[in-house]
């Protein structure tokens, strides 16, 4: 999926989500108590942190990898498929459940 594409597709997502909103100018992510959850890279690629757990249950579950971003492995995100994306309800589910996880941890 193209960069432009992926952007106006998260922008979507996280205005369905009321309690977050996006940041970041030419890094578009989402954080909150201190922690980023979520982040879409140069290349429109999503990806969506969760804990290991869960991490390794979606990974195969939705047949996923974790995210690389800047050559970068980002441990604890998951790469949120084209497929996934296409999913009309999947994604702000999933942006909401990364962010009750961040908001379990302790703040930063």
């Amino acid at each position: 999926m193209n960069y432009d594409k992926a952007l106006e597709m998260y922008g979507s997502f996280v205005d369905q989500c009321p309690r977050f909103e996006r940041k970041g100018k030419t890094m578009p992510y989402t954080s909150a108590n201190g922690h980023m959850f979520s982040i879409l890279n140069k290349d429109g690629e999503l990806g969506i942190r969760f804990s290991k757990e869960v991490q390794e249950n979606y990974i195969e579950k939705y047949n996923t990898s974790i995210i690389k971003s800047h050559g970068a492995i980002m441990r604890g995100y998951i790469l949120i498929t084209e497929y996934m994306m296409n999913e009309k309800d999947l994604v702000p589910d999933l942006l909401n459940e990364s962010y009750d996880y961040v908001m379990s941890l302790k703040k930063k």
